[in-house]
């Protein structure tokens, strides 16, 4: 039978590279996007002619909006994997920040992803073994000024990660996040080449994180080859923070 996983924010940076990386490891995808329906198309073509034994099934839904979760589970069926790669950075002071843009944040990383995880709990207990990975922040560790509301939601993704791996350890879902450092995606063409290598700089591997960095990781987590690890948050950012 095929396996199916949900990739969330597939039209994304990081989550194009994990469709890559997993459409070769044998599974179907699920193409999730809230806009920007001809990329996901494309990509989706492109994916089918190479794979050709495999599905990639483009679904959309807002997560900006309270009913995202409940619009994204009625289009999904069998499922074995889901990978949470949308949301969106906010750079802002937290007195500057709107109480709209602070609940767009909780319901993009937070409210809509529990949602829907609650929603598919069952499709993913129906595998003898199912994975649910976030990609987290390293914000989300030690919090960053400018980026208050951002690491504070982050921060709540990595919590409620240690807490439902607990909870659905016995129905065998493996629920793990990653926290990426810097990834140099268009997230950050507000830096200036100078700025970012100055980040580079301080990082003990003394260059920026690249996609793959995350996608590959993301692979390995729903491999099999780490299904032993659950409830974890892991670091992929050259060293910058251990």
């Amino acid at each position: 039978m095929k396996k199916f996983a949900l990739v969330c924010g597939a039209s994304g940076s990081i989550g194009r590279a994990i469709c890559e990386e997993l459409a070769q490891d044998g599974w179907s995808l699920y193409v999730h996007y809230n806009s920007g329906l001809e990329r996901i198309q494309e990509m989706a073509l492109s994916l089918s002619q190479r794979f050709s034994a495999q599905e990639f099934i483009p679904v959309q839904a807002n997560f900006a909006e309270v009913d995202g979760a409940e619009i994204l589970a009625s289009q999904l069926f069998s499922l074995q994997a889901v990978i949470f790669a949308n949301g969106h950075a906010y750079n802002q002071l937290l007195e500057d920040t709107s109480i709209q843009e602070m609940e767009k944040l909780w319901r993009v990383h937070v409210q809509n992803p529990m949602h829907l995880l609650a929603k598919v709990s069952r499709k993913l207990r129906a595998n003898e073994k199912s994975y649910v990975l976030f990609i987290g922040s390293i914000w989300g560790a030690v919090g960053a000024a400018g980026e208050v509301v951002y690491s504070a939601v982050k921060g709540a993704q990595h919590a409620f990660v240690k807490a439902y791996a607990q909870e659905v350890a016995y129905n065998g879902i493996r629920v793990n996040a990653i926290a990426p450092g810097f990834i140099d995606t268009g997230m950050n063409n507000h830096l200036t080449e100078q700025e970012k290598q100055q980040i580079a700089s301080e990082i003990p591997l003394q260059r920026l994180g690249i996609v793959t960095d995350v996608a590959q990781m993301t692979r390995f987590y729903v491999s099999g080859a780490a299904d032993y690890v659950t409830g974890q948050i892991v670091h992929v950012n050259g060293g910058w923070y251990i």
